[in-house]
């Protein structure tokens, strides 16, 4: 039974659901639905609903591409955009990872490679873990939001022309997530050039 579909069968027909009905629509029973065959050969791949969206969540930043850069800074700064890309493919794709990496199911990857940059910048050991997390952080949460506000005015949920910008322009823009990114890697920066502020 379970040897008529494979473990990347499973997650392409759980991406492809997440695609078309988000997170509300990743059933078990949908999925194992879509590939035909019983929900219990699903847990021959994934003993767990939670093990098999940690899953998808891995699948999903396997598909973020290694980035270049002359300095650490740029590579923080293009690696944080690319991520954001990719998350921003698949419809509720950011709140699936950030669940995944908060319940520590699986997503380190992205977390991962920021703390490298970092450590490779010279930032103390004990800095590197907060500042890969708050990167890390702010790129879920601000693609959260961006995909939360995309869905309610798709479905009319709110004004879409009445809340898509403020004093500082659009909400959310590429130029607007990469000033983020900046503020966040410019401090980092400052770390990296003198003493830690006493306490």
């Amino acid at each position: 039974m379970a040897g008529n579909i494979t473990r990347a069968d499973i997650l392409r027909a759980a991406l492809a659901i997440l695609d078309s009905g988000g997170l509300p629509a990743l059933a078990m029973r949908r999925i194992a639905g879509e590939l035909g065959v019983q929900q219990s050969a699903l847990y021959w791949h994934f003993n767990s609903k939670q093990e098999l969206l940690a899953g998808l969540a891995d699948d999903i930043l396997e598909r973020v591409p290694d980035v270049v850069g002359d300095t650490w800074r740029a590579r923080v700064v293009t690696l944080a955009s690319t991520l954001r890309a990719a998350l921003l493919e698949h419809k509720d794709a950011a709140e699936l990872v950030a669940t995944a990496f908060a319940f520590k199911l699986g997503s380190k990857a992205p977390f991962r490679r920021f703390a490298d940059e970092l450590h490779g910048a010279g930032l103390m050991q004990a800095d590197v873990e907060t500042a890969a997390s708050v990167l890390l952080h702010f790129v879920l949460g601000y693609t959260t939001n961006e995909q939360q506000h995309w869905q309610a005015a798709t479905l009319g949920a709110i004004d879409a022309e009445g809340t898509a910008e403020d004093d500082l322009g659009p909400q959310f823009s590429t130029d607007r997530f990469v000033s983020g990114v900046e503020l966040i890697v410019d401090g980092i920066d400052t770390r990296l050039q003198g003493p830690h502020p006493s306490a």
